[in-house]
């Protein structure tokens, strides 16, 4: 089974559009030390033919076309890409859809509660529905995602619901201090090769590490986590924003409640972060904090980084 990277920062990207923070200067400056990268999605197979998009970010088209193995094959009009699964409704995991509605035929699979945002808004109707089916992602259950032609891709997902928070634009402060969240809100993905058996795990958006969730991960060949700030207050810092990563539904990397501290003694084989915010000091090659998160054993993503299980 074969893993490939195709976005490794959070939302808005790196450089962001409208952001000035020192990641985002040097990214511009074409600083060697900060690499610029597209936003979250990555993408599996285990035939080396089909794909399965796991997340379709508003990057998506440019991640195409600088994935090869993602671009049309021989025919005329095709793609490579065979289904996608989406883990929550945030803009960033789904507005990469509205660039698969070329007359295009793959399945998406997601939660009841998901298939309902996208229901719910009118343009994502521009995924023919005779083309491009959707299909329910059930939690705590087992199943293996299927091509549009009802072909084996080889996999079997277990999605299962982690800490977190509805999207943004989904939040109701009528509902309380969750905003109207509801489990399905933010899944985590378990994903196995059918044939060798191995595993691992996906989780772009998760907000605290209970024990049964450590049980769960304790052991794994592969951890794809959540990396989108440092600290829980760093964009009330960099005065990039007034929320705390907690706030945003996110779990930062350092301190004694941070994720790093959390998978210590977990025995994971391969952890990484992905989903990294522009202000995270990780992305720079150069900074301190770069250096403490890989001498405790972690991988920092890149756009087109490659995981064989």
């Amino acid at each position: 089974m074969k893993i490939l990277v195709l976005g490794s920062a959070a939302g808005g990207g790196f450089p962001q559009w409208n952001c000035n923070c020192e990641g985002c200067r040097r990214v511009r400056a074409g600083d060697p030390f900060a690499q610029p990268r597209t936003q979250s999605s990555i993408t599996v197979t285990a035939n080396g033919s089909q794909w399965v998009l796991f997340n379709a970010s508003p990057d998506l088209r440019a991640q195409i076309n600088a994935n090869p193995a993602l671009q049309p094959q021989g025919a005329v009009r095709g793609s490579p890409i065979a289904a996608a699964l989406v883990t929550n409704a945030d803009i960033d995991h789904i507005a990469g859809l509205l660039t698969l509605r070329e007359a295009q035929p793959f399945t998406v699979y997601a939660t009841p509660r998901v298939h309902g945002v996208l229901a719910g808004n009118s343009v994502f109707q521009v995924l023919n529905a005779q083309l491009v089916s959707r299909r329910s992602m059930p939690l705590d259950q087992p199943f293996s995602p299927f091509g549009p032609d009802e072909t084996d891709l080889g996999i079997q997902v277990e999605a299962f619901a982690v800490p977190g928070k509805v999207a943004l634009y989904l939040e109701d402060e009528t509902q309380g201090a969750n905003f109207g969240s509801r489990p399905e809100d933010t899944v985590a993905l378990k994903v196995t090769d059918r044939r060798s058996g191995r595993s691992f795990f996906y989780l772009p958006g998760c907000a605290a590490m209970p024990p049964w969730l450590a049980d769960r991960l304790r052991g794994a060949d592969l951890v794809l986590f959540d990396g989108t700030t440092w600290t829980d207050d760093e964009m009330q810092r960099t005065g990039t924003g007034s929320k705390t990563a907690g706030r945003m539904g996110h779990m930062s990397m350092s301190g004694t409640e941070g994720s790093i501290a959390a998978f210590a003694g977990l025995d994971v084989a391969r952890k990484a972060f992905i989903h990294i915010n522009n202000t995270n000091p990780v992305l720079l090659h150069d900074s301190v904090e770069r250096r403490q998160a890989e001498a405790a054993g972690w991988e920092i993503t890149y756009d087109g980084m490659e995981f064989l299980l």
